[in-house]
């Protein structure tokens, strides 16, 4: 026989409150002091209380569920948003229900399976923003958080410094006397992969080194590999990839020629995913932290939902971690 759900008589009880007070408590209400509230949210935790979502979705009209949408999750970066945004979601008491538009995906058709679940709002991902930005904008009343994406007064905007990043780790290379960076990006139609691209161009142009073409990959370390060819035959000593996985193909490459990282070629990625420090060598790569991303979107989400609040702006600093990858150039 399973376990009685605790209820809420049962967290007044123990708090010494009455049940509308745990009630709203319950539903975030202003007419509680921090006292007692604090009483009932210890009540609750002791108790294992869970509210009941339809239930409260009754009440309150809002069903405590936050949908998002991704072009895939097969990138390492997408990966690592679902878990923060998971997790920064079950903070403030939200569920998460996740659509994929893939390679031909509708984003009309998302929003509609969204729909049907009664999402309160919605935080569309990476490479999905883009889609988004062109197509109309789901029912009204939906709420939207974009991660990396230009400025919209549609929607609320959270993205990382990228260009800002892109910029340290090409002055990084300069510094350690290479004449020049050439850069593996990413795809095009990518906001991030387009940033990126920028920082390292005006990183060049700000310090008089010449601007290479650009090799473009599409984020897998197969890309990398490809494209590492093309760079070795420029006679590349410096290379700034888009990301950890490319530059993870670019170390391969490198060394299936017979070169040396950073003897011969300094390597830079961006993201400093969890193996980075354990690639051969060492990556030097800009952090992404992936963590604030998720837990700003769902601050600036869920305060829209629950406050009414203006649309949010907001960016995410990055930083170089230096590794082993890179070095002087050898002269």
């Amino acid at each position: 026989m399973s376990a009685r759900r605790v209820s809420m008589a049962d967290v007044a009880a123990r708090a010494g409150v009455s049940g509308q007070t745990v009630s709203r408590v319950v539903n975030a209400s202003p007419r509680v002091d921090p006292a007692t509230r604090s009483r009932v949210e210890a009540a609750m935790a002791a108790l294992g209380y869970r509210p009941h979502r339809a239930a409260r979705a009754l009440r309150t009209g809002r069903t405590q569920t936050i949908g998002l949408v991704v072009s895939t999750l097969a990138s390492v970066g997408n990966s690592r948003m679902l878990q923060a945004v998971t997790d920064a979601a079950a903070a403030r008491g939200y569920a998460l229900t996740v659509v994929t538009l893939g390679a031909d995906g509708e984003v009309a058709a998302a929003f509609e399976r969204l729909a049907e679940q009664g999402v309160d709002g919605a935080i569309v991902l990476n490479e999905a923003t883009e889609r988004v930005r062109e197509a109309d904008l789901p029912a009204a009343g939906l709420r939207l958080v974009v991660v990396d994406s230009p400025r919209d007064a549609r929607f609320g905007v959270v993205e990382t410094e990228h260009a800002a990043g892109a910029r340290l780790a090409v002055e990084h290379l300069l510094a350690l006397g290479h004449a020049s960076v050439h850069h593996l990006a990413g795809p095009e139609g990518s906001f991030a992969a387009a940033e990126r691209e920028r920082g390292w161009r005006e990183a060049l142009a700000g310090a008089g080194a010449p601007v290479p073409a650009a090799v473009r990959g599409d984020w897998t370390s197969a890309s990398g590999f490809a494209a590492a060819s093309a760079l070795v035959e420029a006679g590349a000593t410096a290379v700034f990839a888009a990301n950890d996985q490319m530059a993870l193909g670019v170390l391969r490459a490198v060394a299936e020629t017979g070169r040396s990282v950073p003897g011969d070629v300094s390597v830079v990625g961006f993201d400093d995913v969890a193996d980075a420090a354990d690639y051969r060598p060492p990556l030097t790569t800009v952090h992404q932290d992936f963590d604030a991303l998720g837990s700003r979107a769902i601050a600036a989400l869920v305060d829209g939902i629950e406050a009414d609040a203006p649309a949010a702006f907001e960016t995410v600093p990055t930083r170089l971690v230096v590794r082993e990858s890179t070095g002087p150039r050898r002269r």
